[in-house]
């Protein structure tokens, strides 16, 4: 389990069209945002993808890099670029199972075609979204073990600004006995 205030595991992987990206080197005023996506099959992915793409304006005016990340290969993730069709959205692709796996993310077997007609990868990472602070250590993390229910941008991009404007901390860093 990643724990708030604590530093992320490395996250290097190739983008489509921003060449390597690396956590380490990302280098945002405040924070990295770093979207977890599950890949070409999901219709809900693209959905999200472009909310997320909405936003990225204003993200970046905020002092927030953006990079969504999904276990696809190369060929799919230009297929998911295309559909999601912001060119200015970071697109890494072939993130090792093991690394999602440290990320704490789930991991699921592929069933055959979704309801978009394209087949999912016989293993896949489920989404993930993480704010990373600039010194690498865990700001906010949410996980799903389904393709619904994600975090809204909207609301994540108010919190940014309440977590800038007051200071706030990371909360969930607690670790002792309970």
């Amino acid at each position: 389990m990643l724990i708030p205030r604590q530093s992320v595991p490395s996250l290097e992987l190739p983008t489509l069209d921003h060449g390597a990206f690396s956590l380490a080197t990302d280098n945002p005023e405040h924070f990295s945002l770093v979207v977890f996506f599950r890949g070409l099959h999901c219709p809900l992915c693209v959905k999200y993808l472009k909310e997320l793409g909405a936003l990225l304006p204003e993200l970046q005016k905020r002092g927030v890099n953006v990079i969504a990340v999904s276990t696809d290969d190369e060929a799919r993730a230009r297929q998911m670029a295309d559909k999601v069709a912001v060119p200015a959205l970071r697109f890494g692709y072939a993130l090792p199972l093991v690394t999602a796996r440290a990320w704490g993310l789930y991991i699921s077997t592929g069933k055959g075609p979704t309801s978009a007609g394209i087949d999912e990868p016989a293993l896949f990472a489920e989404p993930g979204v993480f704010l990373v602070r600039p010194d690498r250590t865990l700001y906010y993390g949410a996980v799903q073990t389904m393709p619904f229910a994600r975090p809204s941008f909207t609301d994540l991009m108010m919190a940014i600004d309440f977590a800038i404007g007051k200071n706030y901390p990371a909360r969930g860093e607690y670790t002792g006995a309970v």
